[in-house]
């Protein structure tokens, strides 16, 4: 991506000034109704490497099913996060 030249980067000053109420939006409908959202379809969040302990036999059965391992136990915890997210 190429970086934007001084022209452009005066008409994205000048739209963040610009006041929300300003702002035609009458084309584009309003979401209300985010159930349906695919989460990290257009977002990935950022991955931070930690070191942490797992029982052995649990780190083995996520390597038992192939690579890309580490993926697995990030989706199950997410998975996890959004359950006990969704409860509370």
């Amino acid at each position: 991506m190429n970086k934007p030249d001084k022209k452009q980067r005066e008409e994205v000053a000048r739209l963040a000034r610009q006041p929300d109420s300003e702002i035609d939006t009458s084309d584009i409908p309003e979401v209300t109704d985010w159930a349906g959202a695919e989460v990290g379809k257009f977002y990935r969040p950022m991955k931070k490497q930690v070191t942490l302990r797992l029982d052995a036999d649990m780190l083995e059965w996520f390597r038992g099913q192939g690579s890309k391992y580490q993926t697995r136990i990030n989706q199950a915890l997410r998975e996890y996060m959004d359950s006990h997210r969704k409860c509370s």
